[in-house]
């Protein structure tokens, strides 16, 4: 076992459960890899009422993130639900209040991957993952898609893209990923993984 593995943090936020099992089985596509390690983390959700009660500590689930998670990650896969095509709310917040990591440089030239659920086929999903990987671009991170090498991608029927994982929820809210979803997910996971142990050596 490495004593120093490199940590490869996997921020979601996940209100059903969806976004949560594609970061967990992205996770285990990390964990695949030797010398790696996932690091979950969640961020709380924002609103008026929500910043004045919500605890500093989630009652379940993966911590919240902070801002050391940024700065000793090897890479990072970014995680939201879709929200009309773009990130929801709380990680948008979360992603605005980087600045100073920014400034930092702490994310240049490390490598991203970014993955999403949707309730609907056509509910905004490549949208909401290039949006996702803008912050991503100007902190200079490296951003990995997945690719049609991976033979889940062109027989999928429901969630799945050239741009990150994704799973397709119904509209009765199904949070089970199907085989392809998590194949590719697990791919996206060991794909990132991969790329940061090279950038590393």
């Amino acid at each position: 076992m490495n004593p120093n593995p490199l940590k490869i943090l996997v921020l979601f936020y996940s209100q059903h459960g969806s976004t949560l099992n594609l970061a967990r089985q992205i996770a285990r596509g990390i964990e695949s890899v030797p010398g790696c390690e996932a690091v979950l983390r969640t961020v709380p959700k924002v609103s008026a009422v929500c910043e004045a009660v919500e605890s500093s500590v989630p009652e379940q689930g993966a911590p919240y993130a902070e801002a050391d998670d940024l700065k000793h990650c090897a890479a990072l896969a970014l995680g939201s639900p879709t929200r009309f095509g773009n990130m929801a709310a709380a990680m948008k917040y979360f992603i605005d209040g980087t600045i100073p990591q920014w400034l930092g440089a702490e994310l240049s030239g490390k490598p991203a991957t970014v993955f999403t659920s949707s309730s609907s086929l056509h509910g905004g999903q490549e949208s909401t993952l290039l949006s996702m990987m803008l912050p991503l671009l100007h902190h200079g991170m490296i951003i990995s898609g997945i690719p049609f090498s991976e033979s889940a991608l062109g027989h999928t029927q429901s969630g799945g893209t050239p741009y990150g994982a994704s799973h397709v929820a119904g509209h009765e809210g199904r949070a089970a990923l199907t085989d392809e979803e998590n194949e590719l997910a697990f791919a996206q996971g060991k794909r990132l993984a991969e790329l940061a142990v090279k950038l590393a050596a």
